[in-house]
C-alpha cells in the first residue's frame, strides 16, 4: 500500500500528457503538477487547479486563497501543510495558463481521467473531502450536486448528511475575487463555518 501511494505520486509528478498530447490544445508551457498525498492524512482538499503563484512554488495554495481557506479551517499554515492531517489534490494538477481577460483557465480535462480514481483509492483513509468550486463537486459530488455552486453549497447540510464515506462538504473557492459572494451569502460564514471547524478540529 505505502508503496503503491509513493509510486503513483511519482508517476503524477512526471506527467506531461497535458503537454504531449495530440487531441486539444497542448498545455502552453512546461507541466509542474501539484499535490499533496498521505498515507495518513484523513481531510482531503479537493480543489481546481494552481494558480500562478503556485506554479511557480509548487506549493499548494501558496497565495492569498490559502490564507483565507486556512482562516475558514481555523488551522495554522503549519498544521495546513502537514502531510499527517491534509491531503491536496485539485482537479487538474497543473496551471492551465490564463484566458484572455487574465482569469485561470478551467482545470485540464485529461487530468481527472487520468489520475482521480487511482489516487483515491490509494488514500482509502480519507474520511472528510472538502469540494473547492464546481469542477471538484462536478466529479465527488455526482447526483449530489445542484445546477449552481450556490445551491449546491447551500445545501451542504443535506449533502454533507447524504454523502458515504468519504463525506463531503462543498466550498465555494477561496479567492478574493468571491468576497462578493460571501457578503451575499452570509449563511456560509454563519451556519457552515462552525461546523467545518469543528469536522476539521475533530481529525487533526
Amino acid at each position: 500500500m505505502n508503496g503503491t501511494l509513493d509510486n503513483l505520486l511519482e508517476e503524477i509528478r512526471a506527467c506531461r500528457h497535458c503537454r504531449d498530447s495530440v487531441q486539444g490544445k497542448s498545455l502552453p508551457h512546461e507541466p509542474r503538477p501539484v499535490v499533496v498525498g498521505s498515507r495518513t492524512a484523513r481531510i482531503l482538499i479537493a480543489g481546481q487547479a494552481p494558480g500562478t503563484r503556485v506554479h511557480a512554488s509548487g506549493i499548494p495554495f501558496d497565495d492569498r486563497s490559502g490564507d483565507r481557506l486556512r482562516d475558514w479551517l481555523g488551522v495554522s499554515r503549519e498544521t495546513f501543510y502537514d502531510h499527517d492531517h491534509f491531503a491536496i489534490a485539485p482537479m487538474g494538477f497543473c496551471f492551465p495558463g490564463l484566458d484572455a481577460k487574465g482569469g485561470d483557465l478551467p482545470p485540464r480535462r485529461e487530468c481527472a481521467p487520468l489520475w482521480r480514481e487511482r489516487l483515491m483509492a490509494a488514500m482509502p483513509q480519507i474520511e472528510l473531502v472538502l469540494t473547492i468550486g464546481q469542477y471538484a463537486q462536478a466529479w465527488h459530488l455526482g447526483d449530489l450536486r445542484h445546477t449552481t455552486l450556490t445551491e449546491t453549497v447551500r445545501d451542504w447540510r443535506g449533502i454533507f448528511e447524504r454523502s458515504a464515506r468519504p463525506k463531503v462538504l462543498p466550498l465555494p473557492h477561496p479567492s478574493w475575487r468571491n468576497t462578493g459572494w460571501l457578503k451575499k451569502n452570509p449563511w456560509f460564514e454563519t451556519e457552515l463555518l462552525p461546523v467545518l471547524r469543528a469536522e476539521i478540529a475533530r481529525r487533526i
